[in-house]
C-alpha cells in the first residue's frame, strides 16, 4: 500500500511546526484555565454557600465572565485552528488518530458539548439562581471539562508512549497507555494552578473591594497552588515513561530540547518558590502586576513544556507506527526501489521558476520528505543547516539521515531523489540561478548513485536511535 499523498500548504518562511506549535500553546494554555476555573469557582461557590468568604460569590460572577470571553470564545478559535492546521501539517497523522479513537474522539465532543452548555446556563442564569443550584451548575461544568481533557490525554499521551497498542492494535491497549495517568495528574496540577494565579489577576480588577477583602480573596485563591509541590514527583514518574532516546534528547541529546525543558523547568520554579514563600506562608498581598507576572511565567512554562513534549516523539508522530514525514517504517524500504515522490500526483506551485527537471524533482523530495519540520529559506531551513556542506557530504548525511541526526527518520527515496534533494539545496545555496547543470549528466554520476546507495544500505531503515543489529 502507498503513502496516501495530499494538497500541500505552504506557511512561507515559517516552519509547519511553529505554526501548529504556536496554536497548541496558546490553546492548552487556554484549556488550563478553562479546566482549573472550573474546580477553582466549584471552591469559592462552596465558600460563599458555606459562609466562609462573604466576596467569593461576586469573585465567581466575575471570574466567570472572564473565563468566557478568554477561554470559550479564543480557546475555541484556537481549537477549531489546530484541526484545520493539523490536517495540513500532518493529515496522515491526523486519520490514525482518528481513525483509532473515533469514539474516544466522539465521547469527548460530548464531554465538551456538555461543558459548553453548563458553562453558559451559569453565564445566564446564575444570578438568579440560590447557590446550590449554582454549585451544581458549576460541579457539571468542572467535571465536563476535566473529563474532556481525560479523553483527550489518552489520545495525545499515546502518540509517544502506545504501549502495548504497538502489539495488539487494540484501543484501550493504546489508550490506557504507560503515560496516560502521570501526563493527566500534571496537566490537571497545572490547571489548578494556571487557574489560581489567573484569579490573582481577576481579583485585582475588582476596584470596590478594599485592599484586606481582595486579600483573603487571594489568601483563599492561593489553596489551588498546594498540589505543585507533587509536579516534581509527577514529572519524574512521566519522564520514566518515556522512551530511552525521548528521555536522550530531553537531557543533553538535542539541545533545543534541552533548552525549552530549561524553560519550563526555571518558570515553573519561580512560581513554586513564589507561592510557596509569599501566598502560602507568608500569605501576602500581590497587586495585578505582579499577578500578571506571574501568568506571564505559567504560559511560559507550559510552552516550554508543550515543545517538549512535541519534540521527544521525533523522529514518529506515532511511536514505532508512523514517522514525522507520514511514512510507515514497513514502508521506506519499498519507497527506497519505488520512488517516494514517483506517485505523487500534485504539481508543484511556480514549477516553470526551477532551472531543470533534476531540480524540479528535488522540490517534489523536499515537499514530500521535508516540508514538515523544513523550510528551504526561512525558520530551520535546509539551505542554512546544509549550505555549507561539501557535496559528498550532504549525500552522505541525506542518505544517512537517522544517523545523522537520531531524531531525523531514515531517507525513503531512491538514489536519484537523493541528489534531485541534494542539487535542489545546492541551487538554493548560490541564489537560485537560471541556469543549472543536471548531475545526472556527468561522467562519474554511475558511481556517485553507486555511493549513494551503499550509504543508504549501510544505514538500513531502522531508526537512528536503535544500536546495530536491532530491529523494532
Amino acid at each position: 500500500m502507498n503513502p496516501p499523498y495530499y494538497p500541500v500548504s505552504d506557511f512561507g518562511p515559517m516552519m509547519k511546526g511553529m505554526v501548529i506549535g504556536g496554536l497548541g500553546i496558546v490553546h492548552v494554555f487556554l484549556a488550563m484555565f478553562a479546566i482549573g476555573g472550573g474546580l477553582l469557582m466549584c471552591y469559592f461557590q462552596w465558600l460563599a454557600q458555606t459562609g466562609r468568604s462573604p466576596n467569593a460569590r461576586r469573585f465567581v460572577d466575575g471570574y466567570f465572565k472572564a473565563l468566557v470571553l478568554i477561554s470559550f470564545v479564543v480557546g475555541a478559535v484556537t481549537g477549531v485552528a489546530m484541526w484545520f492546521v493539523s490536517i495540513q501539517v500532518s493529515p496522515r497523522t491526523i486519520g490514525m488518530m482518528v481513525e483509532e479513537f473515533h469514539w474516544v474522539w466522539g465521547i469527548e465532543w460530548t464531554f465538551f458539548s456538555l461543558e459548553i452548555t453548563a458553562g453558559y446556563c451559569f453565564y445566564r442564569c446564575s444570578a438568579r439562581l440560590p447557590d446550590r443550584d449554582r454549585l451544581l451548575l458549576l460541579g457539571i461544568y468542572s467535571a465536563a471539562s476535566w473529563f474532556s481533557l481525560f479523553w483527550i490525554n489518552g489520545i495525545l499521551t499515546w502518540q509517544l508512549t502506545p504501549g502495548d497498542w504497538s502489539r495488539t492494535r487494540e484501543v484501550w491497549s493504546g489508550f490506557f497507555n504507560p503515560g496516560f495517568l502521570p501526563s493527566l495528574l500534571f496537566r490537571t496540577v497545572t490547571a489548578m494552578t494556571v487557574a489560581s494565579l489567573a484569579a490573582c489577576v481577576v481579583i485585582n480588577t475588582m476596584a470596590d473591594l478594599d485592599r484586606a477583602a481582595r486579600k483573603a480573596l487571594i489568601n483563599k485563591a492561593a489553596h489551588f497552588l498546594f498540589p505543585m509541590a507533587a509536579m516534581p514527583f509527577l514529572s519524574a514518574w512521566y519522564f520514566g515513561t518515556m522512551p530511552e532516546d525521548s528521555r536522550r534528547m530531553v537531557f543533553g541529546g538535542s539541545i533545543v530540547m534541552t533548552l525549552f525543558m530549561g524553560l519550563a523547568t526555571g518558570a515553573s520554579l519561580l512560581i513554586g518558590l513564589y507561592a510557596g514563600f509569599a501566598l502560602l506562608l507568608k500569605r501576602l498581598y500581590i497587586n495585578g502586576a505582579t499577578a500578571t507576572l506571574l501568568v506571564a511565567l505559567s504560559f511560559a512554562a507550559t510552552a516550554g513544556g508543550e515543545f517538549v513534549r512535541e519534540g521527544v516523539r521525533k523522529p514518529y508522530t506515532v511511536r514505532e507506527a508512523l514517522y514525522s514525514t507520514s511514512v510507515a517504517p514497513e514502508e521506506v524500504t519499498r519507497l527506497r526501489a519505488e520512488g517516494c515522490v514517483a506517485r505523487d500526483p500534485y504539481p508543484l506551485r511556480d514549477a516553470a521558476n526551477y532551472p531543470n527537471d533534476q531540480v524540479r524533482l528535488g522540490a517534489k523530495v523536499f515537499r514530500f520528505h521535508c516540508n514538515v519540520c523544513h523550510t528551504m529559506d526561512g525558520a530551520n531551513a535546509l539551505r542554512h543547516l546544509a549550505g555549507d556542506w561539501t557535496p559528498v557530504q550532504r549525500r552522505m548525511n541525506i542518505a544517512q539521515l537517522q544517523r545523522t541526526k537520531t531524531f531525523m527518520p531514515p531517507f525513503s527515496g531512491t538514489p536519484e531523489e537523493l541528489e534531485a534533494l541534494v542539487r535542489l539545496i545546492e541551487w538554493a545555496t548560490a541564489g537560485r540561478p537560471r541556469e543549472w547543470p543536471v548531475s545526472t549528466d556527468r561522467e562519474d554520476w554511475p558511481e556517485g548513485r553507486r555511493r549513494i546507495r551503499a550509504w543508504l544500505d549501510e544505514a538500513g531503515v531502522a531508526p537512528g536511535f536503535l544500536k546495530p543489529g536491532e530491529r523494532r
